[in-house]
């Protein structure tokens, strides 16, 4: 394997200093990330933005052998033209002027804008246009870009051929009702077609077509859908009413026809008369297809549900949708009554309807028209809300199912079951239906109906046609081996369907498997199980629907001893495996160029940081195209090993070890814990340093000479917290045994379901000297009946067969729900706590970190809570995770390294000077 590196990238420092830095949180800004990485369709150029500190963003553009042809400060998200003539770029405003700014209170309307920015690849010049809302550009065919403008100063003057003044028509501005202007450019002449006061703007997937919906030049004028055939010149008004409002314009994908839906009722009247409109290619104007008088009874044409064609075009889909609840408008504040009622035998509980409240109310049912003969035919409705279409909107049977009558029972199942019925696309008629199914999709071309019963442990078909059931992995392990939940297991996956649905491939643990979808038969493709090899289907082309058995398909590998991974090329034909490149790293899944075989990849380690590479697909030449932090070889960093040990209940366990770089197995160490579940996977992975959400950032702890240790957890239903003690503390045991970590310096972090853990085993041991539990749960009883805010759902769910593993409800096993509480032991708690919980956490509800903060304090603990403010889970504000970073630290090096005491810790930071002083100064006295 033969490896090119660019010139920067071979220069490589003869001399060591003696002392690398070491890290500190100011050097947070100094490390990039890579964003929006992509290669052009040709597969000859690469764009990428670097994100450096969570501040601006600096885009890149290189060959594919590492010449850079354009840095650009600000620039994100490029996209390439289908002729890789050109990338599109958006630029942002500075980030420090908009801080600015905003500071000195300037109005919104008067901050910077974005820009777009458009390079040309071949004579390497750069466009820019300012005040940019939004812009788009052909998917398979190239030679236009248009780009809607948030302000474009305007003449509403106009003058005759005789130069007589004519009367000025009604100003009008732009605005999200009234629109904004496009521009149409040629990009092969910089011409430019201004298109005013536009509220839609699309171009077809192919064949040279643009449209557009607009309010019109002024006031006076009529609203209209224009379609613009570009590659004839030829333009045309196909729909115009005054004061219309237009919704989903969508062509069909060769642009031959164009969909959308009008509302053209000045009143205001709540039931709105949609019409739905279809224009075919030739036709002077669109024609009617729907209304109000023509839709099915109780039903009318939804604004919101999506307008879209066939493959073949021979059908248009749309969406209908029940009339809308009709409100008093007459009532005043003071008579309305606000109250909720909530019912026991509701479907969905009061809290997620709330939160699915608007898109209940625009909730729309898939309709098709057959346009040979305008046939309407509902597929979806109020019984059978979802539908599934096949062979890309081609396939004779349509898929339509609901989850209601289950959804009651979900509250406390965490999974849902569905009823189905298969209908003929043509007539509408229901060939069949299903009852309580698993979850079931349809196969490319619609021949089958598939899915994986959980309760089952079973991957299944249904044909389409004939409605025969077959099971396809019965009494076969296609399902979590590692599972300890008190549920049904998830299955591992699946790699698609072959050309035609002739066979579906799925995963085991550890192999890719063929079957027949309609006989069942299968045959193992890979051969990891004996090596404890896992291998995996790259899908390379997005749009490709099935797998070609007459082209070669890339696998990654990873081996589940060593963690290390690599790729493979499998030939379907003869069944035979090429290694391709492996070894001790986390390869990323290749991305393809759309037009060649050029193929976009990183690897990385806990060492490496991800930088891109390309290659072919023999992976003979690779080139390093990025070097995102060449800083970091000036710090002292760390290294990641996996260590082994037994569990206090006989299990073997794997974990990693995170040692800093200048290691010494002589000195004594303090050592962190941080640990969720099974995180060894993992081991190859880079972690830049960054201001965390919610975890410690394990190369800043390294750099700062502690030792981390993260151990890999195997829980028994019924007793969690027993499990993390049986686990963790061997291990951690078994580390002080190798002598070089400092026995008395030992701490623990976690957040979540790692938070609890620990807020857990500070009830049972003294080995840890401080604790950081984030989010924790120290009350399960009261957790059960509590409220997952974010989704509305309740949370006994989780208790009684997903994550908290009781197994059953407070009722059925009182005794786990205590043994498993620590509130009930939090007086043997004798480790230093800091809490970390915000107050509008929609995942785990806050009061349980204020109960366990509260009897802390109540006994005299040592503690400290921490609650940023309208944050949810996790502080994901910059400012709040810095915060939250360097009081950690502080927190730690003062009970781990001896470090002198934090203000805050000492102090508190009294209500009066929240977000004045920040209590960070370090007091004279360490402990």
């Amino acid at each position: 394997m033969k490896i090119i590196i660019p010139f920067l990238l071979l220069f490589i420092s003869l001399t060591v200093s003696a002392q690398k830095k070491v890290l500190d949180h100011s050097d947070y800004e100094l490390w990039s990330t890579i964003e929006g990485d992509q290669l052009d369709p040709n597969g000859k150029y690469l764009v990428y933005a670097l994100a450096k500190g969570e501040k601006d963003h600096f885009l890149k553009i290189k060959d594919i052998d590492g010449r850079e042809l354009l840095s650009y400060d600000r620039g994100k998200q490029g996209l390439f033209g289908y002729d890789s003539k050109h990338l599109f770029f958006t630029i942002k405003p500075w980030k420090d002027s908009l801080r600015a700014m905003k500071s000195r209170k300037v109005k919104k309307k008067n901050l910077p804008k974005d820009s777009l920015g458009i390079f040309n690849l071949e004579n390497k010049s750069l466009t820019k246009i300012g005040n940019l809302k939004s812009y788009k550009v052909p998917e398979k065919w190239s030679g236009y870009v248009a780009y809607m403008l948030e302000e474009v100063k305007t003449d509403n003057t106009s003058k005759s051929k005789d130069s007589v003044q004519e009367k000025k028509p009604k100003k009008k501005n732009v605005s999200k009702e009234n629109g904004y202007h496009v521009v149409l450019r040629n990009l092969e002449d910089n011409t430019e077609d201004t298109l005013k006061f536009v509220t839609h703007y699309t171009f077809s997937k192919k064949d040279n077509m643009f449209a557009y919906s607009t309010t019109g030049p002024d006031k006076d004028s009529n609203s209209s859908v224009v379609v613009m055939d570009l590659e004839n010149e030829e333009t045309n008004n196909i729909h115009s009413v005054k004061s219309a409002k237009y919704y989903q314009l969508e062509f069909s994908e060769t642009g031959r026809h164009l969909g959308f839906v009008v509302d053209a009722d000045t009143t205001k009247v709540q039931i709105r008369p949609n019409e739905l409109f279809l224009w075919k290619k030739g036709a002077g104007k669109a024609e009617k297809l729907v209304d109000s008088s023509s839709a099915p009874k109780d039903y009318l044409v939804s604004s919101d549900g999506k307008v879209h064609f066939s493959k073949d075009e021979s059908k248009l889909f749309f969406g209908l949708r029940t009339p809308p609840i009709v409100k008093d408008t007459t009532l005043t504040d003071d008579e309305i009554v606000n109250v909720e009622v909530w019912t026991y035998n509701e479907p969905r509980l009061y809290t997620v309807q709330e939160l699915q409240l608007k898109n209940d109310t625009i909730r729309s049912f898939e309709t098709v028209i057959h346009l040979k003969d305008n046939k309407l035919v509902q597929l979806a409705n109020t019984e059978f809300t979802e539908s599934e279409l096949g062979d890309e909107g081609n396939a004779a049977y349509t898929l339509i199912g609901t989850s209601t009558p289950y959804e009651l029972e979900s509250q406390w199942k965490g999974f849902k079951e569905y009823d189905y019925a298969v209908l003929d696309v043509r007539t509408g008629e229901t060939v069949r239906k299903i009852k309580k199914s698993a979850q079931m999709k349809l196969s490319p071309k619609a021949k089958y109906a598939y899915g994986y019963s959980r309760v089952d442990t079973t991957w299944f078909t249904h044909d389409m046609k004939s409605g025969i059931y077959k099971a396809l992995t019965k009494d076969k392990v296609f399902y979590n081996e590692f599972h300890d939940y008190p549920d049904h297991p998830y299955a591992y996956g699946m790699a698609g369907f072959t050309k035609d649905d002739a066979s579906v491939l799925l995963y085991d643990r550890y192999d890719i498997w063929e079957f027949n979808p309609k006989t069942g038969a299968g045959n193992r493709l890979t051969k990891g199980r004996e090596t404890k090899t896992r291998y995996r289907l790259v899908q390379l082309d997005k749009e490709e629907r099935f797998l070609n058995p007459d082209t070669k398909w890339l696998f990654t590998v990873f081996d589940e001893i060593t963690k290390n991974s690599g790729y493979v090329l499998f030939n379907p034909k003869n069944q035979k495996l090429t290694k391709l490149v492996s070894g001790p790293y986390r390869y990323s899944n290749p991305k393809k160029a759309v037009l060649s075989e050029q193929l976009l990849f990183t690897r990385e380690s806990f060492k490496e940081f991800p930088d891109l590479r390309t290659t072919d697909f023999d992976f003979e030449n690779i080139t390093v195209l990025s070097d995102a932090n060449p800083q970091q070889s000036g710090y002292n960093w760390g290294t990641n090993e996996l260590i082994n040990w037994t569990s206090l209940d006989g299990k073997e366990l794997t974990g990693m070890l995170i040692k800093p770089e200048n290691f010494d197995p002589n000195k004594k160490y303090p050592l962190l814990v941080n640990f969720y579940e099974r995180s060894s996977d993992g081991l190859h992975r880079h972690r830049i340093p960054r201001a965390e959400r919610s975890s410690i950032n394990y190369s800043f702890y390294t750099s700062r000479g502690y030792i981390i240790f993260n151990p890999d957890v195997a829980y028994r239903v019924g007793y969690p917290g027993e499990s993390a003690y049986n686990c963790v503390i061997p291990g951690v045991t078994s580390l002080i045994e190798k002598g070089f970590i400092d026995k008395d310096n030992i701490g623990v972090q976690g957040h979540s379901w790692g938070g609890y853990q620990i807020a857990y085993l500070v009830t049972k041991t003294d080995i840890f000297k401080a604790a950081e539990s984030g989010a924790p749960v120290p009350n399960m009883i009261s957790a059960y009946g509590g409220i997952r805010w974010w989704t509305g759902l309740s949370r006994q769910f989780q208790y009684e067969h997903t994550q908290s593993r009781i197994g059953g409800t407070p009722w059925e096993y009182p005794a786990r729900y205590i043994e498993n509480s620590p509130i009930f032991n939090i007086d043997k708690i004798n480790t230093p706590l800091l809490v970390m919980h915000n107050d509008a956490d929609g995942h785990v509800p806050w009061y349980q970190g204020i109960e366990f903060f509260v009897s802390l304090r109540r006994l005299g603990k040592p503690s400290w809570f921490l609650n940023y403010n309208g944050e949810p889970h996790w502080p994901l504000k910059l400012q709040n995770r810095k915060d939250f970073n360097l009081r950690m630290a502080q927190f730690f090096d003062y009970y781990l390294k001896g470090a002198p005491k934090p203000v805050w810790m000492e102090k508190g930071v009294p209500a009066l000077v929240k977000g004045i002083n920040q209590g960070y100064e370090l007091t004279d006295s360490p402990e």
